[in-house]
């Protein structure tokens, strides 16, 4: 199993799949999950000719369940660590609601060389939390509630999650995956319920304005118009406004979770995105 010990002493698990001289795709995966949330997306650019990379963000999956750190610095502090473990450059980042937040934080802050584009999908920036600059945000209310429903029974928060508003399996017509239900509470149930609870805060209540500002490299903006989660006009139609080179692409009808839901879909644009084309 490969690990990666943080500077504090935490060990990362990651994979790192494909051809080493090839440009590297680095997935970040969303609360409460896994890199495990990729397998479908790095076996299709791995197919592609891709060097593929993704980690379990500390706390989660298969990385140590630190009760320090869980905060979006410390994240993106890890990110750099991994990608100069790795030697990672020219990288695209692609980061899946609270792994967005994580990427742009990193993007902003990261050594020349090592980033060439970055995608945001169903991603918190610029902030989940309503507050007096972006009073469209959600209210503390429902942050309360996750964590009163994490605190008091975890795993059947975690059934409930991806059973109802997370592909949208709670819609009429919608197509039920069981699978992708037990896969969610499965990485779900790997982590940390410290991690899970404090990062509860770090996906909620930090605001991204300034990173988003500072990225000057091409970002991808996807969001699915039907996300219940991460609601569209608070983030990524507000978030594109702040971006110097953004480009945003919505998806009728789709969920939070689209890219597990509908990964052809989704794994063509991030493929032309990748390559420099243009988008369908």
């Amino acid at each position: 199993m490969s690990t990666l010990t943080t500077k504090d002493g935490t060990r990362l698990f990651y994979k790192d799949w494909g051809p080493r001289d090839a440009q590297p795709i680095v997935f970040h995966h969303g609360w409460p999950l896994s890199s495990d949330d990729w397998d479908n997306q790095m076996l299709f650019f791995l197919g592609k000719g891709y060097r593929v990379v993704a980690h379990d963000r500390r706390g989660h999956g298969r990385s140590d369940q630190t009760d320090i750190g869980n905060e979006m610095d410390t994240y993106a502090a890890d990110v750099a660590e991994l990608a100069e473990a790795l030697d990672l450059k020219d990288a695209v980042h692609i980061g899946h609601s609270t792994g967005g937040g994580e990427v742009i934080r990193y993007v902003a802050r990261s050594a020349p060389g090592r980033v060439a584009k970055a995608v945001l999908l169903g991603a918190v920036p610029p902030i989940m939390l309503a507050t007096e600059r972006y009073p469209g945000g959600l209210p503390m209310s429902v942050f309360d509630g996750f964590r009163q429903a994490l605190s008091r029974n975890r795993a059947q928060f975690f059934l409930a999650v991806p059973s109802g508003p997370f592909y949208g399996f709670n819609r009429d017509g919608a197509e039920v995956s069981e699978g992708l239900i037990r896969n969610w509470w499965r990485q779900g149930m790997m982590g940390g319920a410290k991690a899970h609870y404090d990062c509860i805060v770090a996906f909620s209540e930090t605001d991204f304005t300034e990173d988003l500002k500072a990225v000057s490299l091409p970002v991808l903006l996807m969001h699915g118009e039907d996300d219940q989660v991460v609601p569209i006009d608070a983030s990524a139609r507000t978030a594109i406004k702040l971006l110097p080179n953004g480009t945003l692409k919505t998806y009728p009808g789709l969920s939070h979770g689209m890219f597990a839901s509908h990964p052809d879909i989704i794994n063509a644009d991030l493929l032309a995105f990748a390559k420099g084309e243009a988008l369908a």
